[in-house]
Formats: C-alpha cells, sequence, structure tokens
C-alpha cells in the first residue's frame, strides 16, 4: 500500500442531491369540504454559478471524510435548514457532461415528510428555498416492435409551481425491450428553470415514489401522529395520481393503522376516528 500512487487514475467529484417530497392541504373555499391535497417537492434557488438563479435540488459535494449518508444529511442541513429526516438512496447519475464544471457523478436521496413540522429556510450557497406543486404527464408516446422485443418512447412534462413561480421541463424516457434484458434511458430535452439533469432525477424519484407506495409504508412518512383513514386515502391518490376504490384501499392497509379513541374536531364536518401507523404491520401480515 506505501507504493500505491492515488495519482495515477483520474478522480471525478462526487455529489449528493435529495428529493424532499411532501403533501400539504390547499386552501378551502368550502369550509364543509375536506381541503384539496397536493404533492409537493423542495428546491433550492442556486446562488453560485454555474446556473445561477435556476431551481435545483438541494445538495452539494461530498467531503473525503465523510460518507454519502453523512454528505447528504449536512448538505440538507446547510441549504434548507432540515434535519432528522427519512431518508434513502435513490439512484445514481454518471452521464459524463452532466455538470458544466467538471466530471461530477451524484447520488440522489429520496426524503418523504411532514412539512408542517419543518422550518425551512434557505443557507449556506442557497438564495432560496421553496416548496413546489408537482407532477409529471406523458404526453407523447409512440412504440416499435423489434425481432426480440420493442422500444417504448416517451415524452413526459414535468411540471413544478407555487405561488411565485412555474417551471416545467420535457423528459425523453426510452424503454428498450430484448428477450429477457431490459433497458431504461432518460434524456432532458427542455429545462430552462431547472438546473443540470435534475429534471430527470425528479421525473425519475416521482416514478420510483409511485411503486414504492403500492407495495411498501413509505407514504406514512407524510402523515402525522394522528390522522383519518380519508386523509390517508388522499395521500395515497394525489401521489398515483388517480382515485381509489375506499373499501379497497382500507382494506390493503388495514394491517398498517391502529385505530385510537380519538375524533376529529374540525367545524363543518362530522367527527372522524384517528388512525396511527402500525410499526409492526409487516410481521402481522406474514
Amino acid at each position: 500500500m506505501a507504493q500505491y500512487d492515488a495519482s495515477k487514475y483520474e478522480r471525478p467529484s462526487v455529489t449528493v442531491d435529495i428529493l424532499v417530497f411532501t403533501v400539504t392541504d390547499e386552501e378551502k373555499e368550502n369550509y364543509r369540504k375536506l381541503s384539496e391535497k397536493k404533492l409537493r417537492i423542495l428546491l433550492i434557488k442556486r446562488g453560485e454559478h454555474p446556473y445561477l438563479g435556476k431551481w435545483a435540488l438541494p445538495g452539494g459535494f461530498v467531503k473525503m471524510d465523510e460518507s454519502l449518508d453523512e454528505a447528504a444529511l449536512r448538505e440538507l442541513k446547510e441549504e434548507t435548514n432540515i434535519d432528522d429526516i427519512y431518508m434513502e438512496q435513490l439512484y445514481t447519475w454518471g452521464d459524463v457532461g452532466r455538470d458544466p464544471r467538471t466530471r461530477v457523478i451524484s447520488t440522489a436521496y429520496m426524503s418523504l415528510v411532514d412539512s408542517s413540522t419543518l422550518n425551512v429556510k434557505a443557507s449556506d450557497d442557497a438564495d432560496d428555498a421553496k416548496w413546489f406543486t408537482v407532477s409529471a404527464k406523458t404526453f407523447q408516446e409512440q412504440k416499435n416492435v423489434t425481432e426480440n422485443g420493442y422500444i417504448l418512447q416517451q415524452l413526459i412534462r414535468l411540471s413544478l409551481s407555487n405561488d411565485e413561480d412555474d417551471l416545467s421541463a420535457v423528459i425523453k424516457t426510452e424503454k428498450i425491450v430484448e428477450g429477457k434484458v431490459t433497458k431504461i434511458k432518460r434524456e432532458v430535452i427542455e429545462s430552462p428553470d431547472i438546473a443540470f439533469d435534475h429534471a430527470k432525477i425528479i421525473e425519475y424519484g416521482l416514478e420510483r415514489l409511485r411503486n414504492k407506495i403500492e407495495y411498501t409504508d413509505i407514504a406514512f412518512n407524510l402523515m402525522p401522529d394522528l390522522f383519518t383513514l380519508t386523509e390517508l386515502q388522499q395521500v395515497y391518490e394525489v401521489i398515483l395520481g388517480r382515485e381509489l376504490l375506499k373499501a379497497n384501499f382500507r382494506r390493503k392497509i388495514a394491517d398498517m393503522v391502529i385505530e385510537t379513541n380519538k375524533y376529529t374536531r374540525d367545524s363543518g364536518h362530522r367527527p372522524s376516528k384517528l388512525f396511527r401507523f402500525n410499526p409492526n404491520w409487516i410481521s402481522i401480515s406474514e
């Protein structure tokens, strides 16, 4: 080891990017109706070049003496004042030209939070930090059959908005199926307001979130300690982008929740039973 020359190989820089999702209530026009829920993601406005003034995911460079997880937690705290939250690795992005400064490989993390418990504020090299309502919809699709499979191309419009800003991007996905081998490619076609390749990272994060909510308890990270089953169903629906049948949904999550003896006290509504997350639901269902 004493003879090992660390300069023998070029060393790319390593960064972390964090997708922080939350679900919030829209203001009610009619107090007798339940609030509509919106899926949101936290973005920061860059205060430095490159992409000065553009919106991006919170994140930054990994230090030599810290792990990826430690770097993600540190950068999130430094740029948004958020800490001590659930977080998991999402994917590693390594396209050669993804950062104009140098060769940069980035590991993305995904986090789901109850935003009502957070005090978000920009700091470090971020000029601002805001929640954006986020959605991704396919607006063009083409499928070509090949000798051993098919190629499916989709154009997806990513939309992000709040009271002051409207951002959009177009991402092209290509799914190539050859026999038992499947490859998926993503490419940013348009992204005038979103820095780096973060548009496709967000789109991929949304897809993963929709998949994981079907078979894990990840959605409960978005809920307060006590909630109604209707509120929980609304969270599932806003993430999946479709309505769910009440009876089927309640059967599906029956083992995931614990009934309490408490009720809501909202004016204009009949009291509803409150539930909490059951951390032992997996052992019960097995």
